[in-house]
């Protein structure tokens, strides 16, 4: 089993659907094989997310969704070993914005975003590939393109939340 821990940063409102975050997050690390993991998830604004882009990545735009993988491993009291995997930020207008642009559901689209956030976790990377509106691959390398393929393959067994 895995920990999740989902929090809503003050200047944003409670979506409806978080309690359905973690049941869908547990589903995903179970298809990537990842036990004993604990990953925190941050619903945000833009500005917030814009904030976080600017400090660590130096782009002062906002985005959908920033991963910061940690990685450190730690026995709790039982001497289980667990994996602290890392902080994942997501920001609700930017997700939605984008599922209208895309022409998907908001479902979809957030269910996308998780996988995505779970694979860099997990320590992949997309370098320039992006997935155009037609959900076809462009930019960066065959191998960069591997994370989005995968992300993809997993959406379409898992479904939506």
């Amino acid at each position: 089993m895995n920990n999740i821990y989902i929090d809503v940063a003050e200047n944003c409102e409670t979506p409806e659907w978080l309690d359905k975050v973690e049941p869908f997050m547990q589903k995903i690390l179970l298809e990537l094989g990842k036990d004993q993991w604990e990953v925190s998830v941050l619903f945000c604004d833009d500005p917030f997310i814009r904030n976080l882009n600017k400090t660590y990545r130096q782009i002062d735009s906002a985005t959908d969704i920033l991963s910061f993988e940690d990685g450190t491993e730690y026995p709790d009291e039982e001497g289980t070993e667990w994996i602290s995997a890392g902080d994942i930020a997501i920001s609700v207008p930017t997700f939605l914005r984008n599922a209208a642009e895309f022409g998907v559901s908001e479902s979809e689209e957030l269910s996308r975003l998780l996988i995505h956030g779970l694979l860099h976790l997990s320590g992949m990377d997309h370098g320039e590939a992006h997935i155009e509106k037609d959900r076809t691959f462009s930019g960066g390398t065959e191998e960069d393109k591997e994370m989005l393929v995968l992300q993809e393959k997993i959406l379409e067994k898992l479904g939506t939340i």
